[in-house]
């Protein structure tokens, strides 16, 4: 209010309040001074027991600075991607800061700085007059020592504070205007001028004033406002951020519209409109006082007071949307930080998004912006960022093998975390779809036959061979055992998957060359099916929402989670890892799959994705980054094994469209789920993984089928094969590859096994047999056999043959006998043998002519009814069955 409105008793209260506040404050200033001195009078006890009373030691708490995240280029230099602070902040040390900055700090605010002890009893008692007597507005008056003080009272208030609620309780505590606070400030600036030299206490100053907005500190400041250091301000640039200070929201220069700055005020000399009219009085004003302590020339002086105030602004961000293309992988360092460094055990403070933003970190990270951002260029010329038809996706994500340095991360959206922008863009998005759940909060995709590489690893761990036959073609299958429930995994009907085409692969190089479901799921039925399970999971792959394979969150009749006792999400106990999970119906993150596939090319030695080189704290102390953890998923044998088979898909099989020719060698495998809603390609060099997946974004009904679809670029379904060797083409010559070593003789030997002798057994006790060896069992259908109907009369093939090859049963029709041996009868003698045998004959003998040939051959079975050809010559022996001599004519 305004003096003429104080009433009689507030006018004599307040001058009660000067006369404490003044008389306190010279006790102060005399303990500050001579801090021995005896002091007598009753007045002057008091004072100084009050003083003694009150607390003297400041905490200087860590001020919260703005952690920056870096790129490193080829040549070792850094590229800034982002900044993430609660505070615009960045403290530099004295040399670093202009010294037209540091005078005009001391001219503007506190001329006599270098000459008081903390408190500048003139200041001081003006202010205390204007407060408590005038009652006009508050003013300064407080030395840069209070003011220092005061804003370390507010930070460490702050840093303390939980909620945004207890920053708000804690900030209007420190800063409330009552003669307790300035008298308990006065006692800490005396103290603190005792033990730190101004100096000190000037950058500390410099370092902790808010300068507007979020923006703390002269170094931010100087980069925000005029886009240079601070040690390169000039005087007109040092003086216009000095007076921010004293009022920041009111001086600030990044609104020349504000009215409170003076918008549309109008020179009176020149008629032109002045930016940022109160800003430059309060600059000016600086400058004069810095004349009036001799701190610039008069030349200097009047050439600042010409030079209007121009900012270069610098807009300061927090957050991954100054990364450009990078911002995806920005998004998944981010939450690299937030995931590892927050204390599961607390739940009152967020320990990692604390560190990011006020923890004053350089972070520097994997990735390499060159193979960034032919990603990027991949993805945009080959899938558009929306699409009218369908919610298009497409990601690209490359992992180093032996590492897990995540090298590239790219999608076909814009990155943005504002509601605002993603309800009105559809081009934009806030989900980092390359990771997992925790990582940028996707849910996955099904990989589809990518994921078959694992059932190729459990085979050869298992101990079959590559070149190992088996019966490769479409059937039902009922039971897969080793499910990780225990026991068969059985299913009703049998497991009968389509295939794409109709190529049969009887071996798990060709079952893998071509990616034929029918052989791999003739392969997972002679495999542990939890081991299966296992052998990805040995590579590091898991559901995007973080659960093991072949788990599934419970959910109520309502569609509500259903909650554990400690309010965690419950399982559901009857969900185990299905047969179809083999062809890759389980959700999973392609950064995920990108770092198992450069696993399996290191020699089957997986490391886990991580994004952060090296972390320096703002000391430049190096902190251990989230670390990537490394097995040996498979050994060495088996991996090399794996290689072979996956190589051969650029040989004629399923990823020869992706076929760099740069001559590197690589393996792949690609993928397509059911009715094409997604596609893969994933592969690696001994170098570089890369895993590219295009399809539907979000599940039911609105997707579609992508080989029913094209892009400008051309078919939807082949865009991966467009994006793939663009990007493995340059990561071939950029990193280039080694050959893969070659497999162990072992792993193509062909395994024989003794086929069972089922001859004379039903067709049923004969299959039996047969399975429990091993092999798999075909109808081969009846043969004429002398057996009784029904009986099994052989095998095809029989003696031996590969594990698990297809094995033909064939069974009697009672048809069948057996050609008798003719050789040496007569004609009558054979007819008879014939006749016995239910064949007929064809051919006749004369005279003393014998059988001299037969066709078929004794021994041959044959169907009943059926002609036997025969040949007579010579003449018999007179014996039993021969023919009578005919008779001659001479004697």
């Amino acid at each position: 209010m305004s003096a003429q409105n104080r009433s009689t008793s507030g006018v004599a209260t307040g001058v009660l309040g000067l006369i404490g506040m003044s008389a306190l404050a010279g006790i102060l200033v005399t303990a500050a001074v001579t801090p021995a001195l005896a002091v007598t009078g009753i007045a002057a006890n008091s004072g100084i027991s009050m003083f003694e009373n009150l607390p003297g030691y400041l905490e200087i708490g860590d001020l919260s600075e703005k952690t920056d995240v870096y790129a490193t280029n080829a040549d070792g230099s850094t590229h800034l991607l982002a900044s993430f602070y609660e505070d615009n902040r960045e403290e530099v040390g004295w040399d670093q800061i202009s010294q037209y900055a540091k005078d005009a700090a001391v001219a503007g605010e506190d001329p006599r700085f270098y000459e008081h002890g903390g408190i500048d009893v003139q200041g001081t008692v003006r202010a205390a007059l204007n407060e408590y007597v005038i009652g006009g507005a508050t003013q300064g008056g407080s030395s840069i020592t209070q003011q220092y003080v005061k804003n370390v009272l507010v930070n460490n208030a702050v840093r303390k504070a939980k909620t945004e609620e207890e920053k708000e309780a804690a900030v209007e505590a420190a800063i409330e205007t009552t003669p307790e606070r300035k008298l308990k400030e006065m006692k800490y600036a005396i103290s603190l001028e005792k033990k730190t030299s101004k100096d000190e206490i000037l950058r500390g100053y410099l370092n902790i004033a808010l300068f507007g907005g979020r923006v703390y500190g002269i170094q931010s400041a100087s980069q925000y406002y005029y886009s240079k250091n601070a040690a390169d301000l000039t005087l007109p640039e040092a003086a216009s951020l000095i007076a921010i200070v004293n009022n920041p929201e009111k001086f600030r220069l990044d609104n020349p519209e504000s009215e409170s700055n003076g918008a549309n005020t109008v020179d009176s000399e020149t008629g032109e409109v002045v930016p940022y009219a109160a800003t430059k009085e309060r600059r000016d004003y600086i400058l004069d006082e810095m004349l009036k302590y001799g701190k610039i020339t008069q030349e200097d002086h009047d050439a600042a007071i010409a030079t209007p105030i121009a900012p270069a602004i610098n807009p300061p961000s927090t957050g991954c949307q100054t990364a450009g293309s990078s911002a995806y992988f920005c998004d998944y360092v981010k939450n690299a930080i937030l995931n590892y460094y927050d204390d599961p055990t607390t739940t009152d403070i967020d320990e990692g998004q604390e560190l990011l933003n006020e923890g004053g970190l350089q972070v520097f990270t994997s990735i390499d912006l060159e193979l960034q951002a032919k990603a990027q260029q991949a993805i945009d010329e080959n899938v558009p960022y929306v699409d009218d038809r369908f919610d298009v996706g497409s990601v690209a994500v490359t992992v180093q093998p032996g590492t897990g340095r995540i090298l590239a991360m790219a999608q076909n959206k814009h990155y943005s975390q504002e509601q605002a922008v993603l309800d009105a863009d559809r081009s934009y998005s806030a989900i980092n779809m390359a990771a997992p759940y925790d990582f940028g909060g996707s849910s996955g995709f099904q990989p589809g036959s990518t994921f078959k590489v694992f059932t190729l690893g459990e085979w050869l761990n298992e101990g079959h061979s590559l070149r190992e036959s088996f019966n490769g073609n479409r059937r039902p299958i009922s039971k897969f055992p080793g499910a990780c429930s225990g026991g068969a995994y059985t299913v009703a009907g049998g497991f009968n998957p389509k295939n794409d085409d109709a190529t049969i692969a009887n071996n798990a190089v060709d079952a893998t060359k071509y990616s034929v479901n029918s052989s791999f799921m003739a392969m997972a039925e002679q495999l542990q099916l939890c081991g299966i399970k296992n052998t990805a999971q040995a590579f590091g792959v898991y559901r995007a929402d973080g659960l093991e394979l072949g788990k599934r969150y419970a959910y109520n009749d309502d569609g509500t989670p259903v909650l554990n006792p400690d309010g965690s999400r419950a399982l559901d106990p009857d969900f185990e890892f299905p047969p179809s999970a083999v062809l890759g119906t389980e959700e999973v993150a392609p950064v995920t799959m990108a770092a198992a596939f450069a696993g399996i090319a290191n020699n089957g030695y997986t490391c886990s994705p991580i994004a952060i080189d090296k972390i320096l704290t703002k000391d430049g102390e190096e902190i251990p980054p989230p670390p990537s953890t490394c097995q040996q998923s498979v050994t060495p044998e088996v991996a090399h094994a794996m290689e072979y088979a996956m190589a051969q898909t650029f040989n004629g099989g399923t990823a020869s469209a992706s076929n760099t020719g740069t001559g590197v060698p690589h393996i792949g495998k690609t993928g397509t789920t059911d009715y094409a809603y997604d596609t893969w390609m994933i592969g690696s060099s001994t170098t570089a993984a890369t895993a590219v997946w295009v399809g539907n974004i979000t599940g039911g009904d609105n997707r579609t089928n992508l080989r029913n679809v094209s892009f400008d670029s051309g078919a939807a379904a082949t865009a991966r094969h467009r994006i793939w060797p663009m990007i493995m083409e340059l990561a071939d010559n950029k990193y280039g590859g080694a050959e893969f070593p070659e497999p162990d003789a072992s792993a193509f030997k062909q395994v024989l096994v003794d086929v069972p002798q089922v001859a004379g057994l039903t067709f049923d006790a004969a299959k039996q047999a047969l399975e429990a060896a091993g092999f798999v069992v075909e109808d081969g259908g009846q043969q004429d056999s002398n057996l009784p109907a029904g009986q099994v009369t052989g095998t095809d093939p029989a003696g031996q043959a590969g594990r698990g090859a297809t094995i033909r049963v064939f069974t009697s029709n009672g048809q069948g006998t057996t050609v008798p041996d003719l050789t040496g009868l007569t004609e009558q003698a054979a007819k008879a043998a014939l006749d016995q045998a239910g064949l007929k004959m064809k051919g006749n003998g004369g005279g003393n002519q014998v059988v001299t040939s037969q066709d078929p051959p004794a021994g041959t079975a044959a169907r009943k009814g059926s002609t036997v050809t025969v040949q007579f010559g010579g003449d018999d022996d007179g014996g039993n069955g021969g023919t009578p001599p005919t008779p001659g004519t001479g004697g």
